[in-house]
């Protein structure tokens, strides 16, 4: 039939059915009616096919072994090919809306009349006057649609939009092949329940495929696409009736075309709908894993090579139907949280975060805290949840972080070593420390700090001889303060930018001469890449999260490690001997894992903050503790966390726990392999003059009783007594001591700049004197 007849039968159904038909073709101009030549025109001088935007589709992300834990997405949609869609699927989509869909040119007049015709003896809609094809048309230009006008225009109930719809509907049969059409109406249709095009919806309603629908699901999806609002399953049993009620008029149809037998529709019809709902969340809140989720969330957003710019990084990730194949290590991170939930309540407004990075690639297999990710009810500050990603840097949706405290002892003892200091190597120290020359920034100014006293933490002593080795395993600040002064300040800032320490606030480090004692704040993710260096005898590789992207074309991108040797081999292994008797003689004793391993307790000044950073040769990972609400006006003392009171939470007393059960939980199917052992011919030896007598003295008193046990008696004695026991035990002063009146003194004494409110985020971990006691 040509255009010119399909026309002339068109005006006929006027007669037949009224004003409807009729205006379907005589767009109203001037008042009056055209001539039959200016509606011929209409239909053979066509515009061009309209023009189609890529569909969105949802962005996946998978673990390590590719199973699915988030997804992201504007519209639920993940396109198929025909092929991919079960027969039975196609006959009743085509039965219910354009049964004569393979034969028409995209102008069904005889479909017209009849569903005219059908729909008048009915009282109400039975069948759809527009093809499948007009209903593709519609379909394209509303999602092509750039704004809210352009959207309302495609969907406008009147006659000039309807003209436009079945010209565009000739020209796309034109440009496509029937079946084309038939795939791309699957793939672009909503079917309800925020399911859109056939996979999306065979997922959502029946927690199948679209290649294995069966008849009875392929008729409710079918019936579902009319009127996918009120026949939205989700929503109720009224609506669930309604879709029964579509579901059988498809079946019904099926029928009369002889697609189905009638015993095959009535058997159909009278079994229930048999629906199984299955949620499609999206977003990080809603995923498994959200705080890895988030983290590849922001990577995607700022990273130019997702994108030139941060709107096109956001439509990519919400539309581009990636899939994303990422490091997350699913033991790993249940470990970390089991971990972490053992010790810590999410009801604690004191926090804990554990990240874990794979050395020699910089894989993050794990990234976990004490609170649950999203909202508080009423946009609470404090409660269970939080939407700061606690074990990452601001970059990647974190905080501000907290000061590392001695963690960052490491990159002053491989700057010695790097320098041929020996494990033996030492001096004595005093008793306490004015930095008051010889620090220099990497700039060559001169960053003395004469009003700061720096003085020894519990267990360090009043002073004496101390190694590498010893004030590494006591972690000795005062000892650690003079090792930096004589290997040089900017050179120890050189190694910790080597070993890719950045503050979690992305601002320059702050180089200091307290730089050592870790003054900087830092988050887990950062400090765990850092000591996985040394596990890779120093390869410093850049934390990665994404390893592969899948695009909706099917092409894979592999995303490589990004490394780098910044420390020779032996001086890692040296480092990492040194390390390793932190859990045998010194912070960590009786804290094992059952293998070989190395580590650095970190605890800050005012116990504002505490971390435990360690590694073995297959894994790192480090471990932060602080209050939420700011950690230099809620110190870590006299804390109920967890189920647990601590009088004050150190490195080893609250982190380094967590670090242990996670990382034993974590490594339990990995076979144990030590380090390879140090140089001895570069590294052992050295010389501190009085180190044996003084070490021999503190054996004879552990001979006689002076032990920890002792310790806390004494402690308890003094306290009786009215005296402060923890400022007898750490040495402080009087005057350095913090009471109410000294702390609001320090906030007046401080520049704006450095002020820190309630209200910001726990980045306020640095006190006046910006040491740490551990």
């Amino acid at each position: 039939m040509t255009l010119l007849r399909s026309v002339g039968a068109l005006a006929m159904a006027g007669a037949l059915g009224g004003v409807l038909t009729a205006a379907l073709l005589a767009p109203v101009v001037s008042g009056g009616g055209i001539a039959a030549r200016s509606v011929a025109n209409t239909f053979v001088e066509l515009p061009p096919a309209p023009r189609e935007e890529q569909l969105a589709q949802v962005t996946r992300l998978l673990d390590k072994d590719g199973r699915q834990f988030a997804q992201f997405y504007e519209a639920n949609r993940t396109n198929v090919r025909l092929g991919a869609v079960a027969p039975v699927m196609r006959k009743a989509i085509v039965a219910i809306e354009d049964a004569r869909f393979y034969e028409h040119g995209g102008l069904d007049v005889r479909g017209t009349i009849r569903a005219l015709l059908t729909n008048t003896q009915a009282g109400g809609i039975r069948q759809g006057g527009s093809s499948l094809t007009q209903q593709l048309v519609k379909n394209i230009l509303v999602e092509s649609a750039r704004t809210d006008t352009e959207r309302d225009r495609a969907r406008a109930p009147n006659l000039a939009r309807k003209i436009t719809e079945l010209r565009l509907a000739l020209a796309l049969e034109k440009k496509y092949r029937k079946d084309e059409i038939l795939e791309r109406y699957l793939n672009i249709a909503y079917f309800g329940a925020g399911a859109h095009g056939v996979q999306a919806a065979a997922r959502r309603f029946f927690s199948t495929s679209a290649s294995r629908l069966t008849l009875t699901q392929a008729a409710t999806l079918a019936g579902a696409v009319k009127m996918p609002y009120s026949t939205d399953p989700s929503l109720g049993a009224a609506h669930r009736e309604r879709l029964k009620m579509r579901r059988d008029l498809v079946l019904d149809r099926m029928a009369g075309l002889k697609q189905i037998t009638q015993q095959e529709a009535a058997s159909a019809k009278s079994s229930p709908l048999d629906l199984r709902l299955r949620p499609e969340p999206g977003g990080c809140e809603q995923s498994e894993f959200p705080f890895y989720c988030l983290y590849v969330q922001e990577e995607l957003l700022t990273n130019p090579a997702f994108g030139s710019t941060p709107a096109e990084r956001r439509a990519r990730m919400a539309r581009g139907g990636l899939v994303i194949r990422t490091s997350l290590d699913p033991i790993a991170q249940r470990a970390a949280e089991k971990a972490i939930s053992r010790h810590v309540s999410p009801e604690d407004t004191e926090v804990a975060a554990e990240a874990m990075v794979e050395p020699r690639t910089g894989r993050i297999r794990a990234m976990a805290a004490s609170k649950r990710f999203g909202r508080n009810p009423g946009n609470r500050k404090n409660g269970p949840k939080t939407t700061f990603n606690l074990p990452a840097d601001v970059a990647h949706g974190g905080g501000q972080g907290f000061q590392a405290g001695s963690t960052f002892k490491v990159f002053t003892l491989a700057t010695a070593l790097q320098q041929g200091w020996r494990f033996n190597d030492g001096f004595n120290t005093p008793g306490e420390l004015v930095p008051a020359a010889g620090y220099r920034d990497c700039s060559g100014k001169q960053v003395n700090d004469p009003d700061s006293r720096i003085l020894n933490a519990s267990g360090e002593g009043s002073g004496g001889p101390h190694s590498i080795e010893t004030g590494t395993w006591k972690s000795v600040n005062i000892f650690y303060m003079m090792l930096e002064r004589k290997v040089g300040l900017c050179n120890v800032v050189r190694t910790a930018k080597a070993l890719g320490a950045i503050r979690a606030d992305g601002k320059a480090l702050r180089e200091v001469p307290t730089f050592t004692l870790g003054v900087n704040e830092m988050d887990p993710v950062t400090v765990a890449a850092s000591f996985a260096t040394f596990a890779a005898r120093g390869l410093y590789c850049r934390p990665l999260a994404i390893m592969e992207i899948t695009g909706r074309d099917g092409r894979r991108t592999h995303v490589p490690p990004a490394c780098e040797r910044v420390i020779e081999r032996p001086v890692a292994d040296a480092v990492n001997y040194v390390l390793g008797g932190v859990f045998d003689k010194g912070t960590m004793q009786g804290q094992s894992i059952g293998r070989p391993a190395a580590g650095k307790t970190g605890t800050n000044n005012g116990y504002t903050s505490a971390w435990f950073a360690g590694y073995t040769p297959a894994l790192a990972a480090a471990v932060s503790v602080g209050d939420i609400r700011g950690s230099y006006r809620f110190p870590l003392q006299g804390v109920q966390i967890g189920d647990q009171y601590y009088g004050s939470v150190q490195g080893a007393s609250l982190p380094g726990p967590i670090w242990v059960e996670s990382m034993g939980s974590a490594l339990e199917s990995i076979e144990p392999k030590g380090f390879p052992g140090p140089d001895m011919g570069r590294f052992g030896g050295g010389n501190t003059p009085g180190l044996e007598q003084a070490l021999a003295e503190e054996e004879r008193k552990k001979k006689r009783g002076d032990h920890p046990f002792g310790r806390r008696h004494r402690r308890l004695f003094k306290w009786l007594l009215g005296q402060d026991p923890m400022d007898a035990e750490l040495g402080w002063p009087r005057e350095q001591r913090w009471p109410e009146e000294r702390r609001r003194a320090e906030e007046r004494r401080w520049p704006e700049e450095r002020r820190w409110p309630e209200e910001r985020y726990w980045g306020d971990s640095r006190g006046p004197y910006g040491w740490s006691p551990d």
